[in-house]
């Protein structure tokens, strides 16, 4: 009996991207898997695509029922309902890290018998995740962070209007460069100085790669090497643009920034664009909000007392969908080779690996939750 991969449409608001693309259901079906596709208006591939490629097209929200030998595939958390889990499931559950309600998650495949691979750990040999929106996720971001900044000097005291979703990356390089072209004339024709933390990874090189689309080329770029002493960093309050793209681990590291150092005098920093945001997470490395923003409202405030600029913060924890096409296109070409070793997952390593990471968080789990 060929193994079923279940694609199931996604929930959260605005959420477009995709774990399968239309090209890689079709590799999988032309290697004996079998492929469910829910309908979905908001995803990114149309239905007919997938139809084209050869997947079974069910109903939305139709893995509910599914036979529970069926591997439940998404991106984001599943609803917050309470229901027993008893299926498998390959998602990013953001439970791990001990984030914000991660026990009454997690405890949801315990009381139903299911197992959760989570996306986030599917590694391999050398502990490096196999898939990763990380890229796009930096390069949205930088394109949020110029689109603020830009805005902040053309229009101050005035709330960012909510982003168009793109798309493709040429037609979000294009708005950002129209944005730009304003601001610079009030900035006397200076580029805004960025400073990027985790410069050298997936996150950073996507940051990176946008600014230099859009032609802005004043870029601190900063790795391990530099961000080692630890912080607050003076640095960081003294350029204008924050862009921090550094994976948190399980180790703590001193902050990045303080509401004290941000107090400073000669503070020029409008714009922190969180890409790796974990606000809840008692690692994070930017301790200065705890709540996310979105598409429609971009940026939140932060609460300075001193005489700088305003300063927004951009947490937006589904960024890549912001030009999700090219984000899924990569993302599901990277996760294909691990999907295609799903029917030999309990001898397979990268299925293995991301099987006892979910043991070893249930027995983290406390004894009781309510």
């Amino acid at each position: 009996m060929s193994t079923v991969i279940h694609l199931r449409a996604e929930t959260k608001p605005l959420e477009r991207r995709s774990p399968l693309s239309p090209d890689s259901a079709k590799t999988l079906l032309e290697a004996g898997y079998a492929v469910h596709v829910e309908r979905s208006l908001a995803r990114i591939y149309k239905d007919k695509e997938f139809e084209a490629a050869g997947a079974e097209i069910v109903p939305e929200g139709s893995w509910v029922n599914a036979e529970k030998d069926h591997i439940i595939t998404g991106l984001k958390e599943l609803p917050d309902d309470n229901s027993p889990l008893p299926h498998t499931y390959i998602q990013f559950g953001h439970c791990f890290k001990k984030q914000a309600g991660w026990a009454e998650y997690l405890q949801r495949f315990v009381n139903g018998g299911g197992k959760l691979y989570d996306i986030e750990f599917l590694t391999d040999e050398d502990g490096r995740r196999v898939a990763a929106f990380g890229y796009w996720a930096g390069y949205a971001g930088a394109a949020i962070a110029l689109m603020a900044w830009s805005h902040q000097l053309r229009h101050p005291g005035t709330p960012q209007a909510p982003l168009p979703l793109y798309e493709s990356a040429e037609a979000l390089v294009s708005d950002v460069k129209s944005s730009l072209s304003g601001a610079l004339e009030i900035n006397s024709h200076q580029s805004p100085q960025i400073i990027v933390t985790g410069a050298l990874g997936r996150c950073g090189t996507g940051a990176i790669d946008l600014c230099h689309a859009v032609g802005v080329s004043s870029i601190l770029q900063w790795d391990v090497t530099e961000t080692a002493p630890g912080g607050p960093f003076p640095e960081i309050s003294i350029a204008d643009i924050f862009i921090n793209c550094v994976y948190l681990g399980k180790n703590s590291v001193p902050p990045f920034v303080t509401f004290e150092s941000l107090s400073k005098p000669g503070r020029k920093l409008r714009v922190i664009c969180d890409v790796s945001l974990d606000p809840n997470n008692p690692h994070n490395p930017v301790p200065v909000y705890s709540s996310y923003s979105s598409f429609q409202s971009p940026s939140i405030p932060v609460s300075i007392e001193d005489d700088g600029p305003e300063l927004r913060v951009i947490s937006i924890d589904h960024l890549p969908g912001l030009i999700a096409r090219e984000a899924s296109n990569e993302f599901s070409s990277l996760l294909l080779p691990s999907l295609l070793t799903l029917s030999r997952r309990e001898s397979e390593a990268v299925w293995m690996r991301a099987e006892q990471v979910f043991k070893d968080k249930v027995k983290e789990l406390p004894p009781r939750v309510e």
